[in-house]
């Protein structure tokens, strides 16, 4: 297997955040979502923390995933749960911190209209 080159920065933020608690319907593929897709296209496996913060209230997290070497993770908001669940209706902006350089990309899709809406951006990174 060719070695992937080493790209991607450790330190990220998403500066937008929001999980309507309605939705149009249509099962798990059309519910309201935010999601970060997580690139680790290093030799070693990534292990990342997720904060959000809030305009009015202490920070959520860490949130603690591992992205595999050469993989990459599509992780939305809406599943975590531990330390606690993302709040819906509620603005938030997120840092993600990894160990290992990854690249990470921003979805939404909001379905509480039938005429679906998808934003999608890469992240601002720093290291």
């Amino acid at each position: 297997m060719m070695e992937s080159p080493r790209i991607g920065r450790t330190v990220w933020a998403v500066a937008e955040g929001y999980i309507p608690s309605q939705g149009s319907g249509g099962g798990r593929a059309l519910e309201s979502h935010e999601t970060v897709c997580l690139l680790n296209a290093g030799p070693r496996e990534a292990h990342v923390d997720l904060t959000l913060f809030f305009a009015d209230r202490d920070p959520a997290g860490p949130y603690r995933v591992t992205v595999a070497a050469q993989r990459t993770l599509h992780l939305r908001f809406n599943d975590l749960g531990d330390p606690e669940p993302v709040p819906r209706d509620r603005d938030y902006s997120s840092v993600i911190v990894s160990d290992e350089p990854i690249v990470v990309q921003h979805t939404r899709l909001d379905s509480r209209q039938s005429a679906l809406a998808l934003l999608s951006t890469v992240a601002y990174s720093q290291d």
